[in-house]
């Protein structure tokens, strides 16, 4: 096979994990094909470049074969080359250091840290020491007029 749809080849060499989040992917515009953006149904060729924006970088690969069925992991090697520019990789590699820190917003879980942070921040201290008799109180001063 000499092409293949774009959509079809990113689900076949293993970059989205589903079809259709490949081809939601080409519609949102995170899907470049040699530099322009490209639809689901647009076709792939050997030796085109595909850029992929998955957050924190924009991944670049080469088409070795444009295949349609998806492989097994160890065969992907032969479908495409990864042609990531090392600027990217380096601000994963401080994505990866930074951990969660710096999390976006929305972006998963907190961690156990952050949840026992969050707890301790939210907790009422002051709750065990108070007097919940305060309103038999009143209601007595009030019966003296």
């Amino acid at each position: 096979m000499s092409s293949a749809r774009i959509d079809k080849w990113l689900w076949a060499v293993r970059i989205f994990k589903t079809r259709s989040i490949a081809a939601e992917a080409c519609k949102k515009g995170r899907v470049l094909l040699n530099g322009s953006q490209a639809k689901p149904a647009h076709t792939v060729k050997v030796g085109d470049v595909v850029s992929v924006k998955k957050p924190p970088i924009t991944w670049s690969f080469q088409v070795k074969q444009a295949i349609e069925k998806r492989v097994g992991a160890k065969l992907v090697a032969e479908m495409m080359e990864n042609v990531t520019a090392p600027d990217q990789l380096e601000l994963l590699e401080v994505s990866k250091i930074g951990g969660f820190i710096n999390r976006a917003k929305g972006t998963g879980r907190p961690t156990k840290k952050e949840r026992r942070e969050l707890e301790d921040f939210t907790d009422p201290v002051f709750m065990g020491d108070f007097d919940f008799d305060l309103d038999d109180e009143e209601e007595e001063d009030y019966g003296k007029d």
